[in-house]
């Protein structure tokens, strides 16, 4: 059962209680990504990531990993479009210390102009690497043609230009913007109680940060298409449609149409465009949901010259989905996958926490298991056509790398 707690300063905590376990997992979940920035600070959210794990005022950065390897715990963030998070999981013996840590981090972070100026060679070596693959980055050209303008079609990375402006202060100002009480929900999953909720309350619960007030821009799909010349012995390929916000009723719909589509092994572009055609190594689906929007996105990579015959195929898979639908093999098929997947995925407490701390951020509700599976079953042939006209009624996005001039 989750446990939901509000600080006095709008805060949220969620725990969830595994006696059986013998780890604790912690996750700070900032309501803050790529999404809040700007031309001039795209990659700000990343970057504070980083360095929030480069020192504080009693902890150097080798202090704050020498902890946790002494422990056997384990530390790490990741940012995306929409959030940030900052977590650890420990043996729950250690649990008092772990975040004590993150509380260190976050509140204390020192923010040194060395230790900046040596973290940004870090990240622009990350985006170098990124750059050398280009099965990586033509799914950033895809946002970006996706969405245009608009901050969701932004490189969560950044770039080296942008990198090279930020200084300390404007990263204890986005943070005095962004990484504001009602915006932080911290989520506990494993060996925990009570009593562990009230000291993350004594250290989270009365925080004041300004925040900022600012007119967010309408996402809006604007289906564009942006072509890359690359030296490389692949063309790569992205097709984005049109997805679904977070919240939609027809979630569960679209997970199974994309599952049907490109999600698995058994899949109609696994089948049409590596088995049968042997035209991709790699050729997969996925949906992402945002707060209010969605992306459908479809990767494959090929050889230079089949580039041509991969669209034809995917585009003639495409076709036969929307002409006639799924059958009853692939929706009795995918309903027992997506409750198998979701049962397996929930079995270790990092899970759990992510879960949680993601659902209460972005929703602000928890649903069990079995109202899960509930949903899952109730899924009809009649609401996934819906889903195939709502997805496919337009004209992709399209992003391609390739070496063909």
């Amino acid at each position: 059962m989750i446990q939901k707690h509000q600080s006095k300063n709008g805060l949220r905590i969620v725990l969830e209680p595994i006696p059986a376990v013998r780890s604790v997992t912690i996750g700070i979940w900032v309501l803050t990504g790529s999404r809040n920035e700007t031309v001039e600070n795209n990659g700000i959210s990343h970057f504070i990531e980083h360095m929030l794990f480069k020192g504080t005022k009693t902890r150097t950065a080798r202090d704050i990993a020498e902890a946790f390897d002494s422990i056997g715990g384990q530390i790490n963030a990741f940012t995306s479009k929409e959030y940030t998070c900052f977590y650890a999981k420990v043996l729950d013996t250690h649990k008092e210390l772990a975040l004590e840590i993150l509380a260190d981090m976050f509140f204390d972070s020192s923010f040194d102009e060395e230790e900046m100026e040596r973290e940004k060679k870090v990240v622009y070596e990350e985006i170098k690497m990124y750059e050398d693959t280009p099965d990586d980055i033509v799914h950033d050209f895809l946002a970006q043609a996706a969405f245009g303008n608009h901050p969701l079609g932004f490189p969560i990375i950044g770039s080296e230009k942008q990198l090279e402006s930020f200084h300390p202060a404007m990263l204890r100002d986005y943070m005095n913007e962004q990484y504001t009480p009602e915006n932080i929900v911290i989520s506990i999953a494993g060996n925990a109680d009570e009593s562990f909720v009230q000291l993350i309350d004594d250290r989270f619960g009365s925080f004041t940060r300004p925040g900022k007030k600012k007119e967010e821009m309408t996402a809006l799909f604007v289906g564009d298409s942006i072509t890359k010349n690359k030296d490389t012995e692949q063309a790569h390929l992205c097709l984005g449609y049109r997805g679904l916000p977070i919240n939609d009723s027809s979630t569960y719909s679209l997970i199974l149409l994309n599952n049907v589509l490109g999600g698995s092994m058994s899949s109609r572009l696994f089948q049409d465009v590596r088995e049968s055609q042997g035209l991709a190594y790699s050729v997969f689906s996925y949906h992402a949901s945002f707060l209010e929007d969605g992306l459908l996105t479809i990767y494959a990579g090929t050889g230079n010259e089949q580039l041509t015959k991969l669209q034809e195929t995917i585009d003639d898979t495409i076709a036969e989905l929307v002409d006639n639908g799924i059958t009853d093999k692939e929706l009795h098929n995918s309903k027992e996958q997506l409750k198998g997947n979701l049962v397996l995925s929930l079995e270790s407490t990092s899970s759990r926490m992510s879960r949680n701390g993601r659902n209460e951020l972005l929703l602000k509700r928890h649903r069990s298991i079995d109202e899960i599976i509930k949903e899952i079953d109730a899924i009809s042939h009649s609401s996934v056509r819906n889903v195939i006209d709502h997805v496919f009624k337009s004209k992709p996005a399209i992003a391609i790398i390739s070496n063909n001039n």
